[in-house]
């Protein structure tokens, strides 16, 4: 009976933290280059009253054994890297990428983070930045005059000048990938930084050796489907009101055994 209380407090917990996870999904449901997440359970140890194959009587034995489980618990937290759907903006400045890879951006600690997010910005200095004015590595400056700025599947930087015809060149956007996206960390404002279980940063150039291209003019929406969001939603009210049931269940039965003296 006891074991029944503790069992079904651990599904409450974990759908709790399931619910968590999801409305984290719905809140960035129109955040640029959002990857979607997702909670993994596990059971917990069991409890063997019988081990499978110990003897029953005499010549016979127990094909399955008798035993309990003690519960879930949750035991990670899994980024899905799926691509985005691509939303038309007209802004030049506006990049999404179509395939594998990441952009780099300098943090004021003279690190690199990573992010999918591509509405960037000129900086007053003239460089590429985030809306947070994080630079992008790999563009040097673009002056303030510049005309019809132009950003290729490939990640070269260009600008018209007044009066010319010749485009200048302002730089290449550098592409990274990493062989287990799923493994970064995500330290917020779209940004992700390598761990140990994400592996080092390759480098490379768009639209070469397997990395994605760019898309001028185009953003990469979230990834996550609200109307799968909400199905899991539904689901995992179910299963916590499932769970406090069982709390409900094992309370009354107790109770009952409480009273057998009465």
């Amino acid at each position: 009976m006891i074991r029944a209380l503790y069992s079904a407090a651990t599904g409450m917990v974990a759908q709790q933290f399931q619910l968590d996870t999801i409305s984290n999904n719905l809140a960035n449901s129109n955040t640029t280059g959002f990857k979607k997440s997702r909670a993994d359970f596990e059971d917990l140890i069991y409890q063997y009253l019988l081990e499978p194959g110990a003897e029953v009587q005499e010549g016979t034995a127990s094909p399955t054994g008798i035993y309990v489980g003690l519960g879930t618990r949750v035991v990670g937290t899994s980024r899905v890297t799926t691509q985005g759907d691509l939303i038309t903006t007209n802004n030049p400045l506006d990049v999404a990428i179509q395939g594998e890879g990441f952009f780099g951006v300098e943090m004021p600690d003279g690190t690199i983070a990573y992010t999918r997010a591509g509405n960037f910005r000129i900086r007053e200095d003239g460089r590429l930045a985030t809306p947070d004015g994080f630079a992008l590595v790999g563009v040097t400056s673009i002056p303030p005059e510049a005309l019809e700025i132009s950003i290729s599947a490939d990640g070269q930087v260009s600008y018209l000048l007044p009066g010319e015809t010749a485009r200048q060149e302002a730089g290449q956007l550098t592409a990274y990938r990493f062989i287990n996206p799923a493994g970064l960390k995500a330290i917020g404002k779209n940004f992700f930084v390598p761990t140990a279980q994400s592996g080092d940063p390759q480098e490379g150039q768009w639209s070469l050796e397997g990395f994605g291209r760019l898309a001028q003019g185009f953003l990469e929406s979230s990834n996550v489907s609200i109307v799968e969001e909400i199905l899991r939603m539904i689901q995992t009210q179910r299963a916590y009101e499932a769970a406090s049931k069982g709390i409900m269940a094992a309370d009354e039965m107790l109770g009952q055994a409480n009273n057998l003296k009465r």
